[in-house]
């Protein structure tokens, strides 16, 4: 899959053309596009091999996986097989944990530290799952979609007991599809959106008609779903989640009335959002979307931040789905090369085209699927921070005290400090604020990202030097 790479304990031996972060669908595709046209492309990422989370494990998945997990996911073997025929050096097992202003990017491999010159920089590091903080999310026996999902495409491992599915948003429908077709006992699908407004739909009938194949493809999930005769509960609110020492049970309402339901396992989601660890580490220029309720990158048409020669493709930017980021990744190729002289100083307005038509459906889906308020600022007694165990009434009684931002909770609380570094508890820790003080997200802004962006031991820093 991957070329040989440089001895990693040396010091690089040329200055790179482009180093892309992530090997999903936007970093496959900046990839191969700066490549042909002639640029030295350094690919890295932490996975053994290329596809991201979306099309993770996709070349060494068998026909059984293929066939659970569908045609999307398959289709990812046909842009892991052009990187595999072009050539392109790909570090694979490659943890980023610092970026240097210059664009000098530390990366931690066989548990050693190297560092890679670059003109160029495209962050193609993709999203995560939002924050679904409610009680007991934290108890042993609650997962995310997400990892259930992973632990599918990597290992074909899929629950042994009867599985709850709680929240909204395509993936979680995916999910119930995908373990129904792998024999998954699933016991309810708890569904937390507040159900289809016609009007809405009505309002954005245009864009429906125009991105009809993502409608139908999320009609025929919800159809394999519902036909299963698996119990499907709509607008679902109150959630809870309760066990001494693990999950015992759910507690909800739907349509109005109390509902409870036994259970060992349960699987949370309500959507993605960008993955700006990266971007904000390197002080890039941000603003709060509404409609995505997250931080999105601010970039020009071509992909790049405030920051020259520093780039950001495919949901790193704003949440689009793999189809999306395999274009802005080519887009985001084709950029750099134009940028260093290497294009035909192509105008990427095929490419634009392109994006805009498959986009015309988000603000439809945005709304639908639209995490409600009691999900994204939780009561008192939910943990936010689940590193450092502090509640959102902790963090509203320090707002009480003065705090008017998620740097100054770190001080008051150590609410960021922990391992994932606030990618559990940032979006959520500038929602309590916002709310708690009256202000504009924007104005609360994020947490102030340091290095190493991925743990690392003194012993594996110093193998390096």
């Amino acid at each position: 899959m991957s070329n040989p790479a440089i001895p990693l304990n040396d010091a690089p031996s040329q200055l790179r053309d482009l180093v892309v972060i992530g090997a999903g669908p936007a970093g496959m595709a900046a990839a191969l596009a700066a490549q042909r046209r002639g640029l030295d492309v350094l690919l890295l990422d932490e996975q053994p091999q290329v596809g991201g989370q979306i099309y993770r494990s996709i070349t060494q998945t068998d026909a059984q996986r293929e066939r659970i997990l569908g045609a999307d996911y398959v289709y990812g073997k046909s842009l892991a097989d052009q990187v595999r025929a072009s050539g392109l050096t790909h570090w694979a097992g490659a943890s980023v944990w610092q970026i240097d202003p210059d664009k000098t990017v530390h990366v931690l491999r066989n548990d050693r530290t190297t560092r890679i010159e670059t003109k160029s920089l495209v962050i193609a590091t993709g999203a995560m799952e939002r924050p679904f903080p409610v009680p007991g999310w934290t108890l042993p026996g609650v997962m995310t979609a997400g990892a259930g999902q992973i632990l599918l495409k990597n290992a074909a491992v899929v629950p042994q007991v009867p599985v709850v599915l709680a929240g909204c948003g395509p993936l979680l429908y995916l999910l119930a599809a995908q373990y129904l077709r792998a024999g998954v006992e699933i016991r309810a699908v708890l569904d937390t959106s507040a159900g289809t407004d016609w009007r809405l739909a009505i309002r954005h009938a245009s864009s429906l008609l125009a991105g009809w194949g993502y409608v139908r493809k999320g009609l025929g999930l919800l159809r394999e779903i519902k036909s299963a005769g698996i119990p499907f509960f709509k607008d679902v609110g109150g959630l809870r989640i309760e066990g001494e020492d693990a999950v015992r049970q759910v507690r909800f309402t739907s349509a109005g009335h109390s509902q409870q339901i036994d259970c060992e396992l349960v699987l949370l989601h309500q959507g993605v959002v960008p993955n700006t660890q990266v971007s904000w580490s390197l002080r890039a220029e941000h603003h709060w979307d509404d409609e995505q309720l997250c931080w999105l990158p601010v970039l020009d048409s071509w992909g790049q931040t405030s920051l020259p020669g520093i780039y950001i493709a495919g949901d790193g930017a704003g949440i689009g789905g793999a189809l999306v980021a395999e274009m802005q990744g080519a887009l985001a190729g084709i950029g750099v090369a134009n940028s260093l002289g290497f294009g035909t100083s192509e105008d990427g307005a095929q490419q634009r085209a392109q994006i805009a038509q498959h986009l015309r459906i988000r603000p439809f889906l945005n709304q639908q699927y639209r995490p409600k308020d009691e999900f994204r600022i939780p009561a008192d007694e939910v943990v936010v921070c689940r590193c450092e165990e502090v509640t959102a009434g902790a963090i509203r009684e320090q707002v009480q005290l003065g705090c008017v931002g998620p740097n100054q909770t770190k001080s008051f609380s150590r609410c960021g400090m922990g391992p994932c570094q606030g990618r559990q508890c940032g979006l959520t820790v500038t929602e309590i604020i916002a709310k708690e003080a009256n202000l504009p997200p924007q104005e609360v802004g994020y947490y102030r990202i340091r290095p190493p962006l991925k743990s690392l031991s003194l012993a594996q820093l110093a193998a390096g030097v």
